[in-house]
């Protein structure tokens, strides 16, 4: 179920972090520009939404389960240092993000550990204040990291899972549609800003974006990643 107290948050904290957010899409667009191996994974909106989230928490402990290239990476640190406060904890089997990452936005507030999270799963901080999971999106991953991941994370913790959504509903025997099943057995609430499932979520986005001159890092409009409070 959708929940429908996000809107409202997240068009105020369009409006009350626009310029800082302007900063960070021409500092994307640019390490974009100067990055020709990168793939970005994360489109406009869910990359703001999760920029503006860790903005609104100022979590001391991020774990991101999922690099690759790094672009959701640099977005986490962004946020972290225009916070002056908290630390990333990447998770991933390949260590392409060491390479991509620039080292003035690493700093000391990011540790990648490199190796099968299920090998890895016991580095996690105990006191995660933000998770963020763009991995394996399968059926069987999904199924483990639910049965494991999720107990490790405190009650409240924000959460969001990319590539949900890409289309009206999760395809079965698929990640989200084992994380859908999961929230709904749970009752915990969800928002998305993905085109095909949420159209009138995102056309709200769009419209306080347009009002505060935020145009997008990149032009992507899918954004199949939810948001939701780890119960």
């Amino acid at each position: 179920m959708q929940t429908t107290e996000w809107p409202e948050l997240l068009s105020d904290l369009y409006r009350t972090h626009a310029d800082d957010l302007a900063a960070v899409i021409a500092q994307q667009r640019a390490f974009l520009a100067e990055s020709p191996t990168v793939v970005p994974q994360l489109d406009d909106v869910e990359a703001e939404i999760t920029y503006l989230l860790l903005r609104h928490h100022r979590p001391a402990q991020v774990v991101e389960i999922g690099t690759f290239h790094g672009w959701s990476t640099t977005w986490i640190l962004s946020a972290l240092r225009d916070n002056d406060h908290g630390r990333l904890h990447s998770f991933d089997l390949v260590d392409h993000v060491r390479r991509s990452v620039p080292a003035e936005l690493a700093g000391q507030r990011w540790t990648f550990h490199q190796g099968d999270l299920r090998d890895t799963i016991g580095e996690v901080p105990a006191d995660t204040g933000y998770l963020f999971v763009d991995a394996d999106h399968g059926r069987r991953f999904a199924r483990w990291y639910l049965a494991n991941l999720f107990p490790r994370i405190p009650s409240g913790t924000p959460t969001s899972v990319h590539d949900v959504f890409h289309l009206r509903w999760a395809r079965p025997f698929t990640e989200g549609a084992e994380v859908l099943r999961r929230l709904k057995a749970d009752s915990v609430p969800w928002f998305t800003a993905a085109r095909p499932a949420a159209r009138e979520n995102l056309r709200m986005l769009d419209a306080v974006r347009a009002e505060v001159g935020i145009t997008g890092a990149r032009g992507t409009t899918r954004n199949p990643m939810i948001f939701f409070t780890m119960p």
